[in-house]
């Protein structure tokens, strides 16, 4: 996104970055090639209207973060990813809106700088995450209240800790929260190559657990069936295989999935629900094909299927400083640190470069997650 400097140079904006916290923000050009973001130059990437991110995502630089008050803390963000849910929301289409003006990206781990004299449940270099969506991680500094953030250990991979509150506790949230799974089940998904598909894999294979990955077909197809079954992915099969006898066949030799995760929507929904046990339940966190999920009459009176949705952000906000929340995040981090779930594959993208970063986010059959590294 081009800066007209006929039109911006010396325009000011007030941003609004959380309910408590401001900043106020000078809008520059922005050579592509040089890197204006540091300890003494702030930078941030923002949108003042909704519409497709190559139009109204603005590179700001030489943001001016407020003092401190006393019960704040400062914040250096580390690294944040792009996430599909983070398109959506610059696009206006996404069920939360932050206030306009306002800071791109909902996840991404930050390093608490300073601390105010009242504050007493963080310490400088303890490492943070947003607690709602909304907060604006593509930036490289922010002030806020301690509340606004969670702590989590500072021992595991950066690419880790910038990807770990959405697509892992998305996953970890699914597998626990629907049916009572014991080891031995099948569970079957959709969009298997997603962020939210590998960590399924991952944690599933560390409960023991079956997994039917469904993925789209492709060129690389046999590359993409590689990388999940490395990631413990049992099975791995084409939208078309769903419906050939070789699939009837593999479900003839496993128990039957007790649980479907569909993030497609349209007739691929339908078809792993389709092979649901009686009782099953098939949850909806996604619709990325934009079609509505049919669900069969049959499959409701003879199955008696259960069909639910399941949006991270409503469970955030229910279980907010909860010990399952805490529970959750400890297991998913003991995952990563014993090698049972690794961060989806990844492309770090420094956030000067962030149109790049974006344009591949959005890209047809991507398979690599776009992280956005805010360096110093």
């Amino acid at each position: 996104s081009v800066v007209n400097p006929a039109t911006m140079a010396g325009a000011r904006l007030s941003m609004s970055v959380s309910k408590l916290s401001r900043l106020f923000v000078r809008l520059e050009l922005c050579h592509p090639f040089q890197n204006f973001c540091s300890i003494a130059r702030p930078c941030a990437i923002t949108y003042s209207e909704h519409g497709e991110p190559s139009k109204v995502l603005r590179f700001l630089t030489e943001v001016d973060v407020p003092a401190i008050q006393n019960d704040q803390v400062s914040v250096r963000m580390l690294a944040a990813p792009v996430n599909p849910a983070d398109i959506n929301m610059i696009q206006g289409v996404y069920p939360i809106k932050p206030p306009l003006p306002a800071v791109g990206g909902n996840e991404g781990v930050g390093e608490v700088m300073e601390v105010g004299s009242e504050v007493t449940d963080l310490q400088v270099g303890d490492w943070v995450i947003p607690a709602e969506s909304g907060w604006g991680t593509w930036r490289t500094h922010a002030v806020c209240q301690p509340s606004e953030l969670r702590k989590i250990p500072s021992d595991i991979p950066l690419d880790a800790a910038a990807t770990l509150a959405v697509n892992p506790c998305t996953a970890y949230r699914m597998l626990a929260d629907f049916e009572q799974l014991q080891p031995g089940d099948t569970v079957v998904q959709n969009g298997a190559n997603s962020g939210v598909g590998q960590a399924v894999i991952q944690i599933a294979a560390a409960r023991g657990l079956v997994t039917i990955n469904v993925v789209r077909n492709r060129e690389t197809y046999s590359e993409l069936e590689m990388y999940l079954k490395g990631l413990g992915g049992h099975y791995v099969i084409t939208e078309e295989g769903l419906r050939k006898q070789e699939f009837r066949d593999l479900l003839k030799r496993l128990p039957r999935p007790k649980l479907a995760l569909n993030c497609v929507g349209g007739k691929n929904a339908t078809e792993i629900l389709r092979h649901l046990e009686n009782g099953g339940t098939m949850v909806t966190y996604g619709g990325m094909s934009r079609q509505p999920v049919i669900i069969p009459t049959g499959s409701l009176i003879f199955q008696d299927v259960k069909v639910r949705g399941y949006w991270m952000t409503e469970w955030n906000k229910r279980n907010r400083d909860t010990q399952e929340s805490r529970e959750m995040l400890s297991t998913l981090c003991d995952y990563i640190r014993q090698d049972k779930l690794k961060p989806p594959s990844n492309e770090q993208v420094p956030i000067t470069d962030y149109t790049t970063a974006i344009n591949s986010a959005m890209g047809s059959f991507t398979t690599k997650k776009q992280i956005l590294t805010m360096g110093s």
